[in-house]
C-alpha cells in the first residue's frame, strides 16, 4: 500500500510554525479578499481562508459585492486597495460574474500584492526562470507536500494532466525549475494512458475520476489535485483511489491532500509579500 501524502498534517506543522513567527512581528500581515456573488462553494473557500488567517494572526478582510456589481467599480477598488500600504496581499475569489474579465481584474491587482501569483509579471518571471514576489498557491503546496516525504523532482519524469494557469502551467515550469523532466497533457491529448505509464510522478488536476490503476506504473508517486461531487453526494477526486493506492508508493488523498496545503500556501504567500513590503520600506 502506498504511503499517503497527508496535507492535514503537513498544515498543522507549518501554519503553527507560522503562528508562532507572526506572534514575534510588531506589526501583522493583511490580507484582502474580494468576493463577487454568492456562489456557495466561494462563500466556503473564502471564509475557510479567512478563518485560518485569523487563527495565525494574519489581519483579514473580506469586501464583498453583488453579481451585478461593475467591471469599473471592482477594478477602481482594487486600485484603491494596491495604494493602500496596510494591505499586503490581495486575492479576487473566482469564477467571476461573466460580464466582468477575468483578465482584467488580475491584471489590476499590483504584482507586488498578488497573492495568487496570477498576474502576467508574476506568471512572466516564473517562466523566465527569475523569481516571481510569490509562486502560484497549489503548484507551491504540491511542492511542499513533495518535499515533506523527501520525494526528488531531480531527474524524474513528471506528467502532469491538466493545463489549467492555476496549476499545470505553473507547476510544469516550478517542476522544470527542479531538474525534472516534464510532460503536460489535457483534453487533446491522444493516447494518455501511455504517457501516465512512464510517469515517476502523476499529477492530476482535471476534476474528473480518470486515473485508474492500468494507466500508471508500479512505484509511481500520485499527486491529486481534482476534487467534485459525484452522482451520490461524495467528494471525489481525479484518482481511483482505493485501486491505485495498491500499486503506487505515494498518493495524495481527496479530500485531505492538496487541498489543505493550498491554504497553507496562500498563508506562506502572505506573509512573504508583507515581509518583502517592509525591505522595500
Amino acid at each position: 500500500m502506498a504511503t499517503i501524502l497527508d496535507g492535514r498534517k503537513l498544515k498543522t506543522k507549518i501554519l503553527a510554525n507560522l503562528k508562532s513567527k507572526i506572534a514575534q512581528m510588531e506589526e501583522k500581515p493583511s490580507l484582502t479578499v474580494i468576493l463577487v456573488g454568492n456562489n456557495p462553494a466561494s462563500l466556503i473557500y473564502v471564509n475557510n481562508k479567512k478563518r485560518t488567517a485569523e487563527e495565525i494572526g494574519i489581519n483579514s478582510n473580506i469586501i464583498t459585492y453583488p453579481s451585478s456589481v461593475t467591471e469599473d467599480e471592482l477594478l477602481a477598488k482594487i486600485h484603491q486597495l494596491n495604494k493602500d500600504d496596510s494591505v499586503n496581499a490581495i486575492l479576487v475569489q473566482l469564477p467571476l460574474p461573466g460580464h466582468i474579465s477575468k483578465e482584467k481584474v488580475i491584471n489590476m491587482i499590483d504584482p507586488k500584492k498578488d497573492v495568487d501569483g496570477f498576474t502576467p509579471y508574476n506568471f512572466g518571471k516564473l517562466f523566465s526562470g527569475e523569481i516571481p514576489f510569490v509562486y502560484p498557491c497549489t503548484p507551491k503546496g504540491i511542492l511542499l507536500l513533495l518535499d515533506e516525504y523527501g520525494i526528488e523532482l531531480d531527474g524524474k519524469h513528471a506528467v502532469i494532466v491538466g493545463r489549467s494557469n492555476i496549476v499545470g502551467k505553473p507547476l510544469l515550469q516550478m517542476m522544470l525549475n527542479r531538474n525534472a523532466t516534464v510532460s503536460i497533457c489535457h483534453s487533446h491529448t491522444k493516447n494518455l494512458a501511455d504517457i501516465t505509464k512512464t510517469a515517476d510522478i502523476l499529477v492530476s488536476a482535471v476534476g474528473e475520476n480518470i486515473i485508474e490503476e492500468k494507466m500508471l506504473k508500479p512505484g509511481c508517486v500520485v499527486v491529486d489535485v481534482g476534487i467534485f461531487k459525484d452522482a451520490a453526494g461524495r467528494t471525489r477526486g481525479d484518482v481511483d483511489f482505493e485501486n491505485v493506492s495498491k500499486i503506487a508508493s505515494y498518493i495524495s488523498p481527496v479530500p485531505g491532500g492538496v487541498g489543505p496545503m493550498t491554504i497553507t500556501s496562500l498563508m506562506l504567500n502572505t506573509v512573504e509579500l508583507f515581509e518583502k513590503s517592509k525591505k522595500r520600506l
